[in-house]
């Protein structure tokens, strides 16, 4: 039998596409508690990451979560960096913070693009969420922070640890793509070959699969003279160094 009562109908999200060839394209954002001595309190950690080089460009330590203080922190990130409107994508979830009409006109009034995850999935934010992992799991990270002079003395040291000493993903990525011209202009001058991809001989031949092969004893009785097609698969020469 059909329901006659009108069935809610919930738009079609799409998986968002996150991607930067470049520092200062994307942004990920989120906030993440912290617990205080006090059983089911918590400070606020916010952080901003750039996507493409795992940079941390802004972060705070709040005693709660605010949509204006996620602006503030927006902006002063978006000043520091010098960020050209029409040039910047802001990712985050969809929490109260991240879709408050404060943090959304500041991002329309600097030209910025901004995207969420889809409602209810969990990895749609992964650098982020990452980076929290990275966070939470260094060891020295207290199970609990005194005070919030406490939380914000262990996120000063973490996050100049994190941008510039700590070797993750993205960065080594990067350095790796700057090296790369370099690297391969000295690959093209070294005069020792490099490793010959092939396939595998099969079992029972050597390097050459050979077809209507006879041996030389009935060669010499026929009187004939037999041709022998030789199909080589390959010849890998070691080189010396």
């Amino acid at each position: 039998m059909r329901e006659r009562r009108d069935q809610p109908v919930h738009p079609a999200y799409t998986k968002p596409e996150l991607l930067a060839t470049g520092p200062n394209q994307l942004w990920s954002w989120d906030i993440s508690k912290l617990l205080r001595p006090a059983k089911w309190t918590y400070f606020y950690l916010y952080v901003i990451l750039d996507a493409f080089s795992r940079h941390v460009v802004g972060w705070m330590v709040a005693d709660g979560e605010s949509s204006e203080l996620a602006k503030r922190l927006i902006a002063d990130a978006c000043g520091k960096q010098e960020i050209e409107p029409g040039k910047l994508t802001i990712h985050a979830d969809r929490g109260s913070s991240m879709t408050s009409k404060p943090v959304a006109f500041l991002m329309a009034d600097l030209g910025i693009t901004k995207t969420h995850s889809r409602p209810h999935v969990s990895d749609d934010n992964p650098y982020s969420e990452s980076h929290f992992r990275t966070l939470k799991y260094r060891p020295g990270f207290p199970e609990r922070f005194g005070s919030l002079q406490d939380a914000r003395s262990f996120s000063q040291e973490f996050f100049a640890w994190y941008n510039d000493e700590h070797r993750h993903s993205g960065r080594t990525a990067a350095r790796e793509e700057a090296a790369l011209p370099s690297a391969q202009a000295g690959h093209d001058a070294d005069p020792r070959p490099g490793p010959v991809a092939c396939r595998t001989l099969p079992t029972g031949l050597d390097r050459a699969v050979v077809e209507g092969k006879e041996d030389s004893v009935t060669q010499q009785t026929r009187g004939l003279q037999n041709s022998f097609r030789v199909h080589l698969l390959c010849q890998i020469k070691t080189p010396r160094f």
